[in-house]
Order: structure tokens, then sequence, then C-alpha cells
């Protein structure tokens, strides 16, 4: 059964009017479901007895259930989700200075075979849907609304690979990003692409204001390719020949994420490479520590290391961030908790 939180505004206005409903019952059944958050078409008292009746029958409220979670000493928390035909998904709550981010899954596994990344230790079942990703947040929210929380930002960085779900990632946000909505801004969104080329085109076609990552991890391509297969289909001369035309047609920021993989690309030579790469563009670099996965091998860079790269970067022209650890304690790595949790299974 199809879940309401599938449909964006258009589509909610389109479906109320095949059932003889004037357009405003959208505004109102958008209220109840992410202003007032309820979950039982009965409570919505404003619009029709014959109307809920029918959605009932129609749309399923609960696209998702928690199997599981985990919390690191740092609060963040980690939930792993069972779907209605029972995959399950993970997503992520840190807690920053600026506010809490929430870090979504959007596909169910991952084909992107990225060596490092524990999302790709269970191949691609299936797309999520906009409805399940927007079920992610809803559900941390009600979480939070219990203490007086919000979910301030959100990054599509979890699970599977955005733009090979584009449609309904472009969705999911501007279900997310609607005032009537969860009114999340849209530049507190964020995309993340490991570089699928022609949906960074469609992105730029959009102009859109989500903030758009690209998951780089390495300065050239004979690295990025052992690193990261997309590599071979998309080189790094066609994927910033792209965010060159994205950058120069939208004026947004990009951020360029490198996890720093110890004796891997944490040398002073790469930190050089990745500095010629992107410098002059509207950019900077979020240096990860790498949280570790032990089926792949790799080891995170340590402090020291950490710094003196960003330094390196800094002194050659390049903004970057290093990001403080987060969960280092629990499963945090995409799709590790979700990994450990059907091989159990199994």
């Amino acid at each position: 059964m199809q879940t309401i939180y599938d449909l964006n505004m258009k589509m909610m206005e389109d479906m109320l009017k095949e059932h003889g409903q004037k357009s405003y019952r959208a505004k109102q059944l958008f209220s109840w479901l992410y202003r007032k958050r309820v979950d039982d078409f009965a409570l919505m008292s404003d619009l029709p007895a014959a109307l809920t009746s029918k959605l009932k029958e129609e749309y399923s409220m609960a696209p998702l259930k928690e199997l599981t979670r985990q919390v690191a000493h740092d609060g963040t928390t980690k939930y792993l989700f069972e779907m209605q035909d029972g995959s399950s998904v993970e997503a992520v709550l840190m807690h920053f200075h600026f506010g809490d981010s929430l870090c979504v899954s959007s596909q169910v596994g991952c084909n992107m075979g990225c060596t490092f990344c524990a999302s790709g230790l269970l191949k691609k079942q299936r797309d999520l849907t906009a409805g399940e990703m927007v079920g992610e947040v809803l559900y941390v929210q009600k979480e939070l609304d219990k203490t007086g929380g919000r979910v301030d930002n959100i990054v599509i960085m979890g699970t599977g690979e955005p733009f090979d779900n584009y449609d309904n990632v472009i969705r999911f946000c501007e279900i997310i990003n609607s005032d009537l909505g969860l009114a999340i801004g849209a530049r507190h969104i964020t995309i993340s692409t490991c570089g699928v080329v022609p949906r960074i085109y469609d992105f730029a076609a959009g102009h859109y204001q989500y903030n758009l990552a690209i998951s780089l991890h390495a300065p050239n391509n004979e690295l990025r390719a052992k690193l990261m297969p997309i590599d071979r289909a998309y080189d790094l001369n066609e994927l910033m020949t792209a965010l060159k035309q994205y950058s120069e047609g939208n004026h947004r920021r990009l951020t360029f994420e490198y996890i720093l993989l110890h004796g891997v690309n944490d040398s002073d030579d790469c930190a050089v490479q990745l500095a010629d790469l992107i410098r002059g563009m509207n950019a900077y670099v979020n240096l990860i520590p790498y949280n570790e996965v032990d089926e792949n091998g790799y080891h995170t860079t340590d402090d020291k290391k950490a710094l003196h790269f960003y330094d390196v970067l800094m002194k050659h022209g390049v903004k970057a961030t290093l990001r403080s650890k987060h969960g280092d304690d629990i499963d945090a790595a995409c799709g590790q908790l979700r990994a450990k949790h059907e091989m159990g299974k199994a």
C-alpha cells in the first residue's frame, strides 16, 4: 500500500480533486501530517469523515518502524528501520553546535561499490520512495518533539546513491522543504553524490537551492578508480566539468567530502593534488574521520595527520573543515548496523 507521505502538495491536490474535494483540503491534510504530526486519519477532525475513511483504505500512515537503535557517548543516535516489505535502512542523528543533523538513506543497499563503505556490503535491493525517506525524518522528529527538539538539517548521505534514485530524492526534498510540511530550509538540506554525472546536469538545470556535496575521497583518477568504481564510468575530468557548469549556473557553493584513510589518501602529495583540482572553484573540502569497517580493512587517519592534511590544503588556497568524530563507539559507518542485522538473520 502506498504511503500518504509519498505525495507532495501538487500530488495531494490532484488526489483530493479526484475524490471531489477542493484544493484547500490538501493544505489541511499537510498540516495534520507535518505540523500536528498525527498518525491516524480519524484524528483529522476538519476533514470530512467520508474522505478520511477513503484515505485510510488507500494510504498507509506507517512507512516504517524502528527495529533497533544505538546511542554513542556523544549522543549520536543510529536508528535501524524496517519498511513495509521487511527491508531495512538506517538513519543517523548527530548533534552539532549549529543544530541537529539527520543523515538519511535513499536506497536499500547500494551498488556503487566504494571499497571503504559498509553500504556496499549488501547490494542494492531497491530504491526508497519519497514517503519512506520522509518517514525516516518524521520518526526522528517525533522523538525530538518529546524534548522540544528539532531536526535542523538533513543530509542525504546514508545508504545508497541519491542520484541513482533522483526523482524520489527530489520529491522528498520538496516535501520536507515545504512551508506547509516540515519547513526545513532548502539551504539546510544537502544531497550527496559519488559522481553520477548525468544527474548532476539534471540537478543544475533544476536550479534547486539544496546544497550539493560530492563524495570525492581521492585527488586523481588512478586512486579514485581503486576506491570508487564510479570513476571508471565518469572520471574526474567529466565530473569536474559537470560541477563547474553547475556552480557557474547556480552560484552555489559546493562541498567536497573527503574521508581520510590511513596510508591511502592522506599524504602531502594527495593534499597538494586535491588543492590543485578544486582551487578557484566556489567550494570547500569537508575532511571526515573514517568510521572503521572490519570487512574493508581500512583505518582512520590519526588526529595529528588529519590536522596536517587540513593545513596543507589551507596553505594551498583551498578552504577546508575537519569534522569531529561522531559515533565512533557504535556501528556508525553507513550501512554497518544494517549489515550486522541482516547477516545475523542469515
